[in-house]
């Protein structure tokens, strides 16, 4: 027997490891306690993660000189990080996130060392990054996030010429993110997540530009397979659409950008929309200013896009209604205004996306925009219809009519009683002789 394969079952504890020469021990999801086992040194492959273990990691591990896939990963080992597993020439896959390992990691990995992915996640490690880490030349994917490391931005990560994937969120990580504009430094970067640092000063255009794995779209790209990758599949935790996922096996197909809640300001470069390989853009919660450029509108396959919390000002470029994969916005509390752009994402967007803009108009905010708003205004404009004009003339008719008809009456009454008390009605006698004649010459 080389390979022994217990893993997904109920199993509480770890009775004696066979005396055998085991290639492959699998232990995963079960519930089993107390500390890890002695084990002989012809092991390779160790999987014990997702279970309840306690203690430290036994130094006996030192002695596992011909491992190369080290698995600790969802356990409650506490204590220091053992400096010889930094040591070991085959050892490619160390996973020991989520434990409560602590202390600095005083660490020095080897030169030449065949390390492709560190995962320290979720543990309670202090101080800077080791910069021996610039030995694992081999390294793919490197996760230090949801530490207390107190450091800059480690540049010289950026040397490594095979790293896909960095991601050093929730830190005490500080400064200018800087880099050097005569090296080519991360060529082969996917995922990139800064998010809940310290970061400050402008966004990192030089860094940008280095970023050439995002820049392409490769359609033909397929999941790198080899010997260690049948055993384990690297995984990274990311924050995507507003949920925290487990992004597992395909980190070279989901490319990611995350550098919100840092203290970044200025504005957003126009040379982002380059990096047109992007699925998730995260800029939110940071003292960004300016425009929304509109280069942003060639990330074609953008599908999470959050801008929020920021400062930024003017209208919402109407290229971005062009992304047809984005199935995530978030504009909100920002200084936004002018017409929100039609199409057919940013019609399936509520107003959660855009609360905190006064000055924005539309769908979902309010009713029309541009030339088909109607305007809102406390003067009102009556416009009669048909029904309406024919009662207000028959109502003016008759009111015209009462009225000339008293005043003729007041006025005949008036001349009769004037002409009466002057007592001279001569020419009301001529009058009627003269009518009476014409009576008479008729008949």
């Amino acid at each position: 027997m080389s390979n022994l394969n217990l893993s997904y079952n109920m199993l509480t504890s770890i009775g004696p490891i066979p005396r055998i020469p085991l290639n492959t021990i699998d232990l995963r999801s079960n519930n089993l306690q107390g500390s890890l086992p002695n084990l002989l040194p012809t092991l390779q492959y160790l999987f014990i993660s997702n279970n309840n273990l306690k203690g430290e990691i036994p130094l006996s591990f030192c002695n596992l000189t011909s491992l190369k896939v080290l698995d600790l990963a969802r356990n409650n080992l506490k204590g220091a990080f053992p400096q010889c597993l930094s040591t070991m020439t085959y050892l490619e896959v160390l996973d020991v996130q989520h434990n409560s390992l602590s202390g600095d990691l005083l660490t020095t990995f080897i030169f030449g060392s065949g390390l492709k992915s560190f995962n320290l996640h979720g543990n309670m490690v202090e101080g800077k990054i080791p910069r021996s880490l610039a030995n694992c030349m081999q390294l793919e994917a490197l996760d230090l996030g949801n530490n207390y490391q107190n450091d800059t931005f480690p540049m010289w990560l950026g040397t490594l010429s095979n790293l896909q994937v960095l991601s050093l969120r929730s830190n005490k990580l500080h400064g200018a993110v800087r880099t050097s504009t005569s090296l080519k430094l991360f060529p082969q970067l996917w995922m990139l997540d800064l998010s809940c640092n310290a970061f400050t000063a402008e966004l990192p255009t030089s860094l940008f530009r280095n970023l050439k794995a995002m820049r392409r779209i490769d359609q033909t790209m397929k999941v790198p397979v080899d010997r260690t990758q049948r055993y384990y599949q690297d995984s990274v935790t990311v924050v995507t659409k507003g949920l925290e996922l487990k992004v597992v096996g395909i980190l070279s197909l989901y490319t990611t950008m995350d550098l919100s809640s840092n203290k970044f300001e200025g504005h957003i470069p126009s040379m982002m929309g380059d990096l047109i390989a992007l699925r998730v853009l995260n800029l939110s919660h940071n003292g960004l200013q300016g425009p929304i450029p509109p280069s942003l509108g060639k990330l074609s396959v953008v599908e999470s896009l959050d801008l929020s919390s920021n400062k930024l000002s003017g209208e919402i470029p109407k290229q971005l209604a062009s992304l047809t994969s984005l199935a995530v916005l978030n504009l909100s509390r920002n200084h936004l205004e002018g017409c929100i752009p039609k199409g057919p994402q940013f019609d399936t967007f509520e107003n959660n996306s855009y609360e905190g803009n006064d000055g924005l108009r539309g769908f979902p905010v309010s009713g029309g925009c541009g030339s088909h708003q109607i305007p809102e205004t406390n003067n009102t404009t009556f416009v009669p219809d048909e029904e309406s004009d024919l009662t207000f003339l028959s109502e003016l008719s008759w009111k015209v009519v009462l009225m000339g008809y008293g005043c003729g009456l007041i006025i005949g009454f008036s001349i009769s009683y004037f002409m009466l008390s002057s007592r001279k009605p001569n020419w009301l006698s001529r009058v009627a002789e003269d009518l009476e004649y014409r009576i008479i010459m008729r008949s």
